[in-house]
This record gives C-alpha cells, sequence and structure tokens, in this order.
C-alpha cells in the first residue's frame, strides 16, 4: 500500500569560548611535575512498525593500552584513576595513556570541566589547581591521573555562559550566513525571546562566544541550541557523544518491511556504516526517527536510499530538552535546572 501524499504531519512543510584573558603573569607558584534480523518485503506500513529497534551499545575503548607497553612505571601511589566523563559519559579518560603526561588543557576537557580554549583561559588566570598546587603556565603537561581543582571564579565564569533553545525557521542557516539567508545567531533579539518575563533579558553580550552545537538544516525546523559552554557544546558534538536527538519526518512514497529495517540499521554514508537508529510511524505519512549521530542531511539521505522522499522534517527533542511549545522563530534560555 502506498503512502499518501501531502496529508497533514506535525512536521509540516519544513525541510532537515573563546575568551582572551591577561597575559600570563610571572609566577613563583609551584608547577605539577611534568612526567609524569531479515523480514518479508511487503508494501506499506507493517503491522508491528510502531516499535523501534533497540539501540546497540557503542563499542568499549580499549582500556589495556597501557598494558602493552615496554617496562612502563608504575603511578605513584594515592594517584586518581582515569574516571568517567561528566559530560559525554563515554570512558573519554581510558582512550589516553594514563603513564604519559597530555596537556592541562587537554586533560580539563576530557574530564568535562570545560573546553580546551576555556581551560587555557582559566589556567592563564591562575584558577587551576592541580594535585592542590596551582598551575598558571600554559601548555603545561600532567598525567591523566592527577586531581583537577578549580578556583570558585573559575566556576563564577563557567557558570554565567548562557546556552539558547532556538526554534529554527526554514530558510535560517544553524552556522555562517549563506547569501540572503540569516544565520541563527543574527535571530536572536529582546523581541523575539519567549522568556523575557521570567529570564534574563536579551543582551548583546550573550552573543560573544555564541555558536551552534550541532546543525539543522536550511530545509528543516524544529530545535537547534546555541550555546557559550564549551562542556554543552562537547557533550552534544563529540564523536563519541551518546545524546539522543529526535525528528518528525513527513515523507512520500512507500517503504517496505524490509526498508524499514534496513532504516533502523544496515545503511552506510559516505562509505561509513550508520549507528542503529530508533524508526517507527508516528501516523500514515510522518516516521519519527530517534539518532545518536547527525552526518549532514542524514535523515534525508537514508530515506533516499528505501524510496522515500522527505517534504517535511522538524527536530523536537535534544537529549532530555524537548521544543515543547516554543513558536517558531522564537527563543528561550536554558534554564540552570535543565541538562541534556
Amino acid at each position: 500500500m502506498k503512502k499518501p501524499a501531502g496529508r497533514n504531519g506535525s512536521a509540516g512543510r519544513n525541510g532537515d569560548s573563546g575568551r582572551s584573558g591577561p597575559p600570563a603573569r610571572p609566577s613563583n607558584r609551584t608547577k605539577p611535575d611534568a612526567a609524569a534480523k531479515p523480514t518479508a518485503a511487503g508494501r506499506g506500513r507493517p503491522a508491528a512498525a510502531g516499535k523501534s529497534a533497540a539501540t546497540a551499545k557503542p563499542a568499549a575503548p580499549n582500556r589495556n593500552r597501557a598494558a602493552t607497553r615496554s617496562a612502563p612505571a608504575a603511578p605513584a601511589a594515592g594517584t586518581v584513576r582515569p574516571r568517567r566523563s561528566k559530560v559525554t559519559g563515554t570512558n573519554t579518560l581510558d582512550m589516553l595513556d594514563p603513564f604519559e603526561p597530555q596537556r592541562l588543557s587537554k586533560i580539563m576537557a576530557a574530564k568535562g570541566l570545560c573546553s580546551r580554549r576555556e581551560a587555557d583561559y582559566l589556567i592563564e588566570n591562575g584558577w587551576v589547581r592541580v594535585n592542590g598546587k596551582v598551575v598558571d603556565e600554559l601548555g603545561a603537561k600532567v598525567l591523566p591521573t592527577v586531581t583537577i581543582d578549580l578556583d570558585a571564579r573559575a566556576k563564577n565564569v563557567l557558570g554565567k555562559q548562557v546556552t539558547i533553545l532556538y526554534h529554527k525557521p526554514i530558510g535560517v542557516v544553524s552556522g555562517q550566513p549563506e547569501g540572503r539567508y540569516k544565520a541563527a545567531m543574527e535571530c536572536l533579539s529582546l523581541e523575539n525571546q519567549a522568556d523575557r518575563k521570567t529570564a534574563t533579558p536579551f543582551q548583546p553580550a550573550m552573543l560573544k562566544g555564541l555558536a551552534p552545537a550541532g546543525r539543522l538544516d536550511i530545509d528543516s525546523t524544529g530545535l537547534l541550541v546555541l550555546t557559550q559552554d564549551g562542556r554543552i557544546a562537547k557533550q552534544l558534538i563529540d564523536a563519541n557523544s551518546i545524546v539522543e536527538k529526535e525528528y518528525l519526518v513527513r515523507v512520500e512514497g512507500e517503504l517496505t518491511d524490509r526498508g524499514l529495517d534496513m532504516l533502523r540499521h544496515g545503511l552506510s554514508l559516505d562509505g561509513e556504516a550508520l549507528k542503529p537508529a530508533r524508526v517507527s510511524w508516528q501516523n500514515e505519512d510522518q516516521l519519527r526517527f530517534i539518532l545518536n549521530e547527525g552526518k549532514k542531511r542524514q535523515i534525508r539521505r537514508m530515506c533516499e536510499i528505501v524510496g522515500l522522499k522527505v517534504i517535511g522534517l522538524k527536530r523536537v527533542r535534544i537529549g532530555r530538552i524537548m521544543l515543547g511549545d516554543l513558536p517558531v522563530g522564537q527563543w528561550r534560555l536554558l534554564t540552570p535546572e535543565e541538562r541534556f
């Protein structure tokens, strides 16, 4: 049975920090030691199409790399083991050799404390302690197993960074402006701030260092995140990110049982296999996609492979943050209580 074209769906006809601190000042403070399934094909909507396939677990990183090195020196007693990143939920630190010193800014980013650029700013201002000792030298190297603490001033700076949730309309690009098309950042003002009566009103300073954390195609609408916070950007766009993105996709064409299975798992783009996706029918002509990756025009290209044409695409959720009733073209601030 062919899918009817042009029926109403909630997707609509819509398509898919660096701060510069003051120069480093001389310091005689102590620095850390640097050592340191196939199904029968059929036409139309399958009976059990509403059920989604389980998402496969990502491959665990190699935890035994250090063990294969020749005669490594044992770490000092009492050192802190690499821990799971609080930002991505992945074993980011486990991908670093625990016996080989790395740049302090890199370790801070791996631990989910901030972005590397933000780390350089905090280090330069003397707001970072390694194993209890202040480090203010850019480029300082430490072992991934050290304990890193931030000064209250550093936490205050990071805490003031804003994250904006924008209901991007069609015809607005996520990043840099393209010809006559505006960039999302150019569309942010007090006039279209949905929460201006209950949250901090728009200020020009909110645009400084603001960047989209991911993209949404010019022909698509829905939730777009822009942030000054490198930790949130890493959480959403890191290669190892496990944050889900949910889309409502209105389609034309016919979809076989086999085609639906392929959308869920088995397709490749640009010579690379796609991660498993959860795909189900939302209504007679609209699919729901839940992905945890975001290749360029991924859903449109996936649908094209199985014989479908996308005529409307709307992103309705990123992680635990829902688009909700935020009107098209308006934005609001992420609240301190909200987490992706």
